[in-house]
């Protein structure tokens, strides 16, 4: 690393942050936007807001035990999953700097036993998710509560994934690996000498005061510890159980938004490593083939409406957290919620309230009556990176539908402007110059446009094939994916349908024998049978093979 880049990290932990005033309506703006995002009788979110440090907002909505009708409130404690992420890449800097591990040491250099190529993977390889190994949270079934409710040591962890296929080499490609970090986790453990959540409590949380950041196993008697909650059939339900001992140095730490709010100050004001690695630690990716991925160690990179962002969300059952950093306005806002399928995003509430925050706040539509016939030039294909949207109408709807994603209505928000329920994303549609018709997109309310220009209609759909009843019969039943347990379903009456777990089931009409595409969603499965009995299926989306092993 060259001294420049050091000298100009350093100085940028120096310089104060330029002035900057929380708008004086935030407040109410916050309030109102919180009490329209979370029940107030069903599980909710803490949030806080802080400016150079210091507190401008903090508030709590919503129940932090259904049953007990007690409320959520900023002291409330979660489960913050993987924002546990930053705590591990921390500590494991700390170590750096101190001399005891190098960012280009080898994984073998401290568990010699670990098989190859994982192996050769580097210390910041583990930190960027370039690691390559196996991640244990996308072995198919894994994460069936037969497997998460039991504990685990370390070693225990590492080998439920150590001997499995690695899907690349180390350096080679970016993927989120949660296998990652428990090896991160073990590592800290071989060069201290200590459990990864001791040095959690001994370098971060008793020096910086964060009583509530704990490792989660004393969640039963840490004080406001919220309960966890999930949807089953539409009704608020207890979460799967999950034993701390499984989220490792990936994602076992409990504590409330305050003390991420004081842990995240300290950070970025030079209090837990120094500037060289604070400054690693919030650097994109580079990799071999000349791309970056916005993750440095533990800490991903994001735009805010043209504002740089730093942070990490986090999921796990029962929970659902997100935190961001504006660091040329020193803004931090945090949300956290205690059901794995709240009722709105954590993350689009803290985009919005940072950006009311910082004064740029997202724009606001109210619902118009769809005027289908001033629309109907528009209908049509756009051709945009990485394949094309359709946009049509549909029972007096207007949809859209890009390549591998599944069909969106389209509110009408007046004046040519488009918006889609619980997104930050608009549209508008216009003309160019020539006359034609342009749609013009606002990715997650980005400040600048995508403008593409109609392509032409959109191709009929292909002929759907008539598949004999006792075949469809074969192909019922369970599969397991990297991303959970496949539901094939073959009801009495209507058509075959497939269902991811924690999503809902879609209908699929064939277009072979063995190949099937999902209504409304741009993706395709395909069968497959060997010695005349169904062993399982592919499912095509967006250019991604997703492999599924029957079950059953």
């Amino acid at each position: 690393m060259r001294k420049r880049v050091l000298l100009g990290a350093a100085a940028a932990l120096a310089v104060a942050a330029p002035a900057h005033a929380v708008p004086t309506d935030f407040k109410a703006e916050a309030d109102a936007l919180l009490k329209k995002s979370f029940p107030d009788a069903g599980p909710g979110a803490a949030v806080i807001v802080t400016e150079h440090g210091k507190r401008v907002y903090e508030a709590g909505q919503g129940l932090a035990d259904v049953n007990a009708k007690t409320k959520i409130t900023p002291e409330t404690v979660f489960r913050i999953g993987s924002i546990t992420k930053q705590f591990s890449a921390a500590i494991m800097l700390q170590l750096v700097a101190e001399g005891k591990i190098s960012l280009d040491d080898k994984l073998s250099k401290f568990l010699p036993d670990y098989p190859k190529p994982g192996a050769d993977a580097t210390i910041a390889e583990l930190l960027n998710h370039t690691v390559g190994v196996q991640s244990y949270t996308d072995i198919p079934g894994w994460m069936d509560e037969k497997h998460t409710a039991k504990a685990y040591t370390t070693e225990q962890m590492i080998a439920e994934f150590k001997d499995l296929p690695s899907p690349s080499r180390p350096g080679e490609k970016w993927a989120y690996n949660n296998g990652g970090y428990v090896l991160v986790g073990a590592v800290i453990e071989k060069v201290t000498g200590k459990p990864w959540y001791q040095n959690v409590e001994e370098r971060i949380a008793r020096p910086l005061g964060l009583k509530t950041i704990q490792y989660g196993i004393v969640e039963d008697r840490m004080p406001h510890m919220a309960k966890g909650y999930t949807l089953t059939d539409d009704k608020v339900a207890a979460s799967q159980k999950i034993h701390m001992s499984v989220p490792h140095a990936a994602g076992a730490l409990i504590g409330s938004v305050e003390d991420l709010a004081k842990w995240d100050a300290a950070l970025r004001h030079g209090k837990v490593i120094p500037a060289e690695l604070y400054a690693r630690m919030n650097s994109p990716t580079k990799l071999p083939d000349g791309s970056t991925e916005p993750y440095g160690f533990g800490m991903g990179m994001r735009d805010l409406r043209g504002h740089e962002a730093l942070g990490h969300g986090g999921g796990i059952f029962g929970f659902v957290t997100d935190s961001i950093y504006l660091p040329k306005e020193d803004v931090f806002v945090a949300v956290f919620s205690n059901s794995d399928r709240p009722a709105t995003s954590p993350g689009l509430v803290l985009q919005k309230l940072a950006a009311m925050a910082i004064g740029d706040p997202y724009p606001s539509f109210q619902k118009a009556a769809l005027d289908t016939k001033a629309v109907e030039p528009w209908v049509g294909l756009y051709k945009v990176k990485d394949g094309e949207r359709r946009v049509f109408l549909r029972d007096g709807k207007l949809i859209t539908q890009r390549t591998g994603g599944g069909e969106l209505e389209a509110l009408s928000g007046g004046n040519g402007r488009y918006f889609y329920d619980n997104s930050l994303t608009w549209f508008e549609l216009k003309r160019d110059a020539a006359g034609t018709p342009v749609m013009a997109m606002y990715q997650q309310g980005a400040a600048t446009a995508e403008e593409t220009p109609r392509a032409g209609p959109i191709p009929a759909e292909l002929p759907v094939a008539d598949v004999p009843r006792a075949t469809l019969e074969s192909y019922a039943g369970l599969y397991d994916t990297p991303a959970g347990r496949l539901t094939v379903a073959l009801p009495a009456s209507g058509p075959m349908t497939v269902m991811l777990e924690g999503q809902q089931a879609i209908p699929v009409l064939a277009v072979t024998q063995t190949e099937f595409r999902l209504v409304g969603v741009d993706a395709r499965i395909e069968f497959k049978a060997e010695n005349g009995k169904v062993v399982g299926a592919t499912i095509k989306q967006g250019g991604r093979d997703l492999p599924a092993k029957r079950a059953n």
